[in-house]
Protein backbone atom coordinates (compact mmCIF):
# COMPACT_ATOMS: atom_id res chain seq x y z
CA UNK A 1 0.00 0.00 0.00
CA UNK A 2 1.29 3.15 -0.58
CA UNK A 3 2.37 5.90 1.79
CA UNK A 4 0.80 9.23 2.34
CA UNK A 5 4.06 10.97 0.87
CA UNK A 6 3.87 8.66 -2.34
CA UNK A 7 -0.04 9.23 -2.85
CA UNK A 8 0.68 13.22 -2.70
CA UNK A 9 3.93 12.79 -5.04
CA UNK A 10 1.26 10.87 -7.38
CA UNK A 11 -1.47 13.36 -6.90
CA UNK A 12 0.50 16.34 -7.33
CA UNK A 13 2.20 14.84 -9.80
CA UNK A 14 -1.43 13.91 -12.20
CA UNK A 15 -2.40 17.60 -11.32
CA UNK A 16 0.36 19.33 -12.42
CA UNK A 17 0.23 17.06 -15.61
CA UNK A 18 -3.05 17.93 -15.92
CA UNK A 19 -2.58 21.76 -15.77
CA UNK A 20 0.21 21.76 -18.18
CA UNK A 21 -2.08 20.05 -20.66
CA UNK A 22 -5.34 22.18 -20.04
CA UNK A 23 -2.49 25.55 -20.71
CA UNK A 24 -1.82 23.75 -23.77
CA UNK A 25 -5.38 23.13 -24.70
CA UNK A 26 -6.26 26.91 -24.43
CA UNK A 27 -2.98 28.06 -27.02
CA UNK A 28 -4.12 28.88 -30.31
CA UNK A 29 -1.70 26.10 -32.13
CA UNK A 30 -4.14 23.92 -33.22
CA UNK A 31 -5.26 24.04 -37.48
CA UNK A 32 -8.53 26.25 -37.92
CA UNK A 33 -10.80 26.27 -40.95
CA UNK A 34 -8.97 29.26 -42.28
CA UNK A 35 -5.60 28.36 -43.86
CA UNK A 36 -2.64 29.13 -41.51
CA UNK A 37 -5.06 30.23 -38.73
CA UNK A 38 -4.12 28.77 -35.55
CA UNK A 39 -6.85 28.19 -33.15
CA UNK A 40 -7.22 26.75 -28.99
CA UNK A 41 -8.00 23.27 -28.29
CA UNK A 42 -11.47 24.03 -27.62
CA UNK A 43 -12.35 25.65 -30.87
CA UNK A 44 -10.70 22.94 -32.47
CA UNK A 45 -13.02 20.20 -31.07
CA UNK A 46 -15.98 22.46 -30.47
CA UNK A 47 -15.27 22.83 -34.26
CA UNK A 48 -14.70 19.16 -35.03
CA UNK A 49 -18.05 18.52 -33.18
CA UNK A 50 -20.18 20.92 -35.73
CA UNK A 51 -18.49 19.73 -38.41
CA UNK A 52 -20.24 16.02 -37.64
CA UNK A 53 -23.39 17.82 -36.83
CA UNK A 54 -23.43 19.26 -39.90
CA UNK A 55 -23.29 16.42 -42.07
CA UNK A 56 -25.62 14.55 -39.74
CA UNK A 57 -28.48 17.87 -40.26
CA UNK A 58 -29.04 17.91 -43.81
CA UNK A 59 -32.40 17.46 -44.56
CA UNK A 60 -33.03 20.12 -47.68
CA UNK A 61 -33.24 17.61 -50.20
CA UNK A 62 -35.98 16.07 -48.42
CA UNK A 63 -38.02 19.25 -47.44
CA UNK A 64 -37.87 20.17 -50.96
CA UNK A 65 -39.45 16.87 -52.24
CA UNK A 66 -41.95 16.78 -49.00
CA UNK A 67 -43.07 20.96 -50.65
CA UNK A 68 -43.95 19.17 -53.75
CA UNK A 69 -47.59 18.58 -51.98
CA UNK A 70 -48.21 22.05 -51.80
CA UNK A 71 -47.53 23.21 -55.03
CA UNK A 72 -50.66 24.92 -57.19
CA UNK A 73 -51.88 25.60 -53.61
CA UNK A 74 -52.60 29.49 -53.60
CA UNK A 75 -52.39 31.61 -50.49
CA UNK A 76 -52.18 35.15 -49.34
CA UNK A 77 -51.11 36.70 -46.04
CA UNK A 78 -50.26 39.53 -43.66
CA UNK A 79 -47.23 39.24 -42.25
CA UNK A 80 -45.92 41.61 -39.09
CA UNK A 81 -42.95 42.03 -39.24
CA UNK A 82 -40.59 43.71 -36.58
CA UNK A 83 -39.79 47.04 -38.30
CA UNK A 84 -40.72 48.76 -41.25
CA UNK A 85 -37.06 48.51 -42.82
CA UNK A 86 -37.54 44.61 -42.00
CA UNK A 87 -40.96 44.41 -44.47
CA UNK A 88 -39.19 46.55 -46.86
CA UNK A 89 -36.25 43.96 -46.85
CA UNK A 90 -38.63 41.12 -47.23
CA UNK A 91 -41.15 42.73 -49.70
CA UNK A 92 -38.05 42.89 -51.50
CA UNK A 93 -36.67 39.66 -51.36
CA UNK A 94 -40.00 37.97 -52.01
CA UNK A 95 -40.45 40.19 -55.11
CA UNK A 96 -37.09 38.98 -56.69
CA UNK A 97 -38.24 35.62 -56.79
CA UNK A 98 -41.68 36.76 -58.92
CA UNK A 99 -43.39 36.34 -55.25
CA UNK A 100 -46.63 39.23 -55.13
CA UNK A 101 -45.30 41.23 -51.89
CA UNK A 102 -46.18 44.76 -50.84
CA UNK A 103 -44.34 46.62 -47.96
CA UNK A 104 -47.01 48.85 -45.99
CA UNK A 105 -45.19 50.44 -42.68
CA UNK A 106 -44.20 47.36 -40.64
CA UNK A 107 -46.56 44.65 -42.81
CA UNK A 108 -46.26 42.25 -45.69
CA UNK A 109 -48.66 42.02 -47.79
CA UNK A 110 -47.95 38.22 -50.03
CA UNK A 111 -49.75 36.21 -51.76
CA UNK A 112 -48.31 33.35 -54.42
CA UNK A 113 -47.78 29.34 -54.62
CA UNK A 114 -46.92 28.69 -51.77
CA UNK A 115 -45.27 25.21 -53.19
CA UNK A 116 -43.22 27.62 -55.05
CA UNK A 117 -42.46 29.87 -52.27
CA UNK A 118 -41.41 27.27 -49.79
CA UNK A 119 -39.04 25.43 -52.84
CA UNK A 120 -37.54 29.00 -53.65
CA UNK A 121 -36.60 29.45 -50.15
CA UNK A 122 -35.36 26.06 -49.25
CA UNK A 123 -32.86 26.38 -52.60
CA UNK A 124 -32.03 29.54 -51.07
CA UNK A 125 -30.61 28.33 -47.55
CA UNK A 126 -29.44 25.06 -49.96
CA UNK A 127 -26.66 27.53 -50.84
CA UNK A 128 -25.82 28.86 -47.29
CA UNK A 129 -25.72 25.05 -46.26
CA UNK A 130 -23.12 24.48 -48.84
CA UNK A 131 -21.26 27.92 -47.83
CA UNK A 132 -22.06 29.26 -50.86
CA UNK A 133 -23.26 33.01 -49.58
CA UNK A 134 -21.76 34.53 -52.40
CA UNK A 135 -24.76 33.23 -54.61
CA UNK A 136 -27.11 34.73 -52.31
CA UNK A 137 -25.25 38.04 -52.12
CA UNK A 138 -25.23 38.40 -55.75
CA UNK A 139 -29.49 38.05 -55.95
CA UNK A 140 -30.66 39.49 -53.60
CA UNK A 141 -27.63 42.60 -53.25
CA UNK A 142 -27.67 41.85 -49.11
CA UNK A 143 -25.62 40.11 -46.75
CA UNK A 144 -26.19 36.24 -47.34
CA UNK A 145 -26.90 36.57 -43.81
CA UNK A 146 -29.21 39.11 -43.62
CA UNK A 147 -30.96 37.31 -46.56
CA UNK A 148 -31.72 33.86 -44.87
CA UNK A 149 -32.82 35.57 -41.73
CA UNK A 150 -34.96 37.46 -43.92
CA UNK A 151 -36.85 34.24 -45.31
CA UNK A 152 -36.86 33.02 -41.43
CA UNK A 153 -39.21 35.91 -40.08
CA UNK A 154 -41.07 36.01 -43.22
CA UNK A 155 -41.88 32.62 -43.19
CA UNK A 156 -42.36 32.32 -39.20
CA UNK A 157 -45.02 35.29 -39.93
CA UNK A 158 -46.83 33.36 -42.58
CA UNK A 159 -47.21 30.33 -40.43
CA UNK A 160 -48.55 32.85 -38.42
CA UNK A 161 -51.28 34.14 -40.48
CA UNK A 162 -51.95 31.04 -42.12
CA UNK A 163 -52.70 29.45 -38.56
CA UNK A 164 -54.73 32.32 -37.87
CA UNK A 165 -56.75 31.27 -41.12
CA UNK A 166 -57.23 27.56 -40.28
CA UNK A 167 -54.93 26.34 -42.16
CA UNK A 168 -52.58 24.78 -39.28
CA UNK A 169 -51.07 21.89 -41.66
CA UNK A 170 -49.82 24.77 -44.12
CA UNK A 171 -48.44 26.66 -41.10
CA UNK A 172 -47.24 23.39 -39.39
CA UNK A 173 -45.17 22.31 -42.65
CA UNK A 174 -43.56 25.79 -42.68
CA UNK A 175 -42.40 25.45 -38.95
CA UNK A 176 -41.06 22.33 -39.65
CA UNK A 177 -39.27 23.58 -42.67
CA UNK A 178 -37.80 26.25 -40.67
CA UNK A 179 -36.57 24.00 -38.03
CA UNK A 180 -34.85 21.23 -40.42
CA UNK A 181 -33.45 23.62 -43.11
CA UNK A 182 -33.49 27.10 -42.49
CA UNK A 183 -32.01 27.37 -39.14
CA UNK A 184 -29.02 24.84 -39.44
CA UNK A 185 -28.55 25.83 -42.80
CA UNK A 186 -27.69 29.53 -40.68
CA UNK A 187 -26.14 27.77 -37.76
CA UNK A 188 -23.43 25.76 -39.49
CA UNK A 189 -22.64 28.58 -41.81
CA UNK A 190 -18.70 28.37 -42.97
CA UNK A 191 -18.65 25.24 -41.23
CA UNK A 192 -17.59 22.26 -43.60
CA UNK A 193 -19.69 19.46 -42.97
CA UNK A 194 -17.64 15.92 -42.47
CA UNK A 195 -19.52 12.56 -41.98
CA UNK A 196 -19.27 10.16 -38.88
CA UNK A 197 -18.06 7.26 -41.12
CA UNK A 198 -15.19 9.60 -42.10
CA UNK A 199 -14.34 10.08 -39.01
CA UNK A 200 -14.73 7.63 -36.87
CA UNK A 201 -11.12 7.66 -35.38
CA UNK A 202 -10.72 11.34 -34.30
CA UNK A 203 -14.20 10.59 -32.85
CA UNK A 204 -13.02 7.97 -29.87
CA UNK A 205 -9.77 9.71 -29.87
CA UNK A 206 -11.66 12.53 -29.07
CA UNK A 207 -14.42 11.19 -26.57
CA UNK A 208 -11.33 8.24 -24.81
CA UNK A 209 -9.28 11.65 -24.29
CA UNK A 210 -12.10 13.54 -22.81
CA UNK A 211 -13.14 10.25 -20.54
CA UNK A 212 -9.30 9.59 -19.84
CA UNK A 213 -8.91 13.39 -19.06
CA UNK A 214 -11.69 13.70 -16.25
CA UNK A 215 -10.18 10.23 -14.48
CA UNK A 216 -6.92 11.94 -15.00
CA UNK A 217 -8.18 15.19 -12.47
CA UNK A 218 -10.07 12.95 -10.10
CA UNK A 219 -7.27 10.47 -9.51
CA UNK A 220 -4.74 13.63 -8.61
CA UNK A 221 -7.51 15.04 -6.12
CA UNK A 222 -7.90 11.49 -5.07
CA UNK A 223 -4.77 10.49 -4.38
CA UNK A 224 -3.41 14.31 -2.87
CA UNK A 225 -6.17 13.78 -0.68
CA UNK A 226 -5.60 10.51 0.56
CA UNK A 227 -2.14 11.82 0.88
CA UNK A 228 -2.87 14.40 3.36
CA UNK A 229 -4.79 12.35 5.47
CA UNK A 230 -8.65 13.48 3.90
CA UNK A 231 -11.01 11.16 3.66
CA UNK A 232 -14.80 11.61 2.15
CA UNK A 233 -17.07 9.56 3.93
CA UNK A 234 -20.88 8.60 2.87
Amino acid sequence: MASPAQLKTAGSLLLVTFIAVLVIIFMPIFPGNTAGKKITGLDYIDNFFNQLAKSSAYYIPDQIKKTEKFNGQQFSATLKMKSADEATVTAKLLATNQITAAADGDKVKVSGDLGAVLTVMLKDVDLMYKNDGKALTAKYGIDERLAVYTWHQAMTATSKDLDKAGQSVQAKFILNCLSKAVEPAYNFYQIEAKPVKEEMMMLIAALTFYVVYTVWYGFGLLYLFEGLGIKLEH
